[in-house]
């Protein structure tokens, strides 16, 4: 069963442009909150259609679940994907694990999976995860087609982009372009339990806090490019203890080497989406970090997971 069409243009690193750089945190369904953080950037007009002109804008991935309405934060990304690229510019996603487990509940919903314990479904994590029966039955094959030719990692002007905190993405490569490519293959002719532990690997979360946190952040960099690591995943206020409600920008960590943007919006936090550089980056330090190093999926019925 084929489910994506190996766009040309969406694997393997982007060279350094003249041209605005912002890339979006995890919107969880929040389209409103989405739209109204990309109209603040000038990016958008008051009716959602693309004003960036030559900027470039990527989205960090994990688009649905926990939010009413995933599939139209899904549309809007295509949208302005083809609408950007007109007048010179660009509109590009990562994959998150939520979109991963999105196509994997598509495709294989009561398909039997391993976890800790004994077995359950890509239907049953979906639902634990915030999946909405609304937005499985608005989703196309055409978009699972467009989630699946999406890559899971880029460099963009020195930034390592990544959906998770973590360096699972190792496993399907060393090079940006290998793990691109092992990712497409994988979701091209997809098979259930591959599809499931891409999914697993892709929530892991925590690599670079804690005391050893800006060791693995560097050799992560050190392995696949660029200066900095952007991430989402993780919602600062889990990093922090903070407030999300306080939640006012991105947060600098692991001695300026990792910049997170999840704002921890289905928490209450902001839809973060920021231009890079930083014009002021906001770094904190907190006991909590050590909270997360060791977490593994991304479960609902656990406070603790995202």
């Amino acid at each position: 069963m084929s489910i994506a069409s190996g766009a040309p243009g969406t694997v393997g690193a982007v060279d350094v442009e003249d041209a605005p750089l912002y890339v979006v945190g995890d919107v969880h369904g929040h389209l409103d909150r989405l739209e109204a953080a990309l109209r603040d950037q000038g990016l958008i007009d008051d009716e959602g259609a693309w004003t960036g002109g030559a900027a470039r804008l990527w989205f960090l991935g994990d688009f649905t679940d926990r939010g009413p309405d995933g599939i139209g934060v899904v549309e809007l990304a295509m949208r302005l994907a083809e609408e950007a690229a007109e007048v010179g510019g660009s509109a590009r996603m990562l994959l998150g694990n939520h979109e991963i487990l999105l196509l994997g509940v598509y495709f294989f919903g009561d398909h039997p999976v391993p976890v800790a314990g004994g077995a359950t479904t890509f239907r049953e994590i979906w639902l634990r995860n915030g999946g909405l029966q609304w937005d499985l039955d608005r989703f196309t094959h055409a978009q699972a087609q467009w989630l699946a030719s999406q890559p899971v990692a880029a460099v963009v002007d020195g930034y390592l982009l990544i959906h998770s905190d973590s360096n699972a993405y190792l496993e399907y490569g060393s090079t940006i372009e290998d793990i691109d490519a092992e990712v497409a293959d994988l979701l091209r002719d997809p098979e259930p339990l591959p599809c499931w532990d891409l999914f697993r690997n892709l929530t892991r979360r925590g690599a670079f806090m804690g005391d050893s946190g800006a060791d693995a952040a560097a050799d992560l960099l050190g392995e696949l490019g660029g200066r900095h690591i952007v991430h989402g995943h993780t919602p600062i206020p889990y990093q922090t203890g903070e407030d999300p409600a306080t939640i006012s920008g991105p947060r600098v960590y692991a001695e300026g080497q990792v910049i997170n943007l999840d704002g921890g919006i289905y928490l209450g936090g902001p839809c973060l989406v920021a231009r890079l550089p930083l014009q002021e980056r906001r770094t904190v330090v907190s006991g909590a970090d050590d909270e997360t190093l060791a977490m593994v999926y991304d479960i609902d019925d656990d406070p603790a997971y995202g």
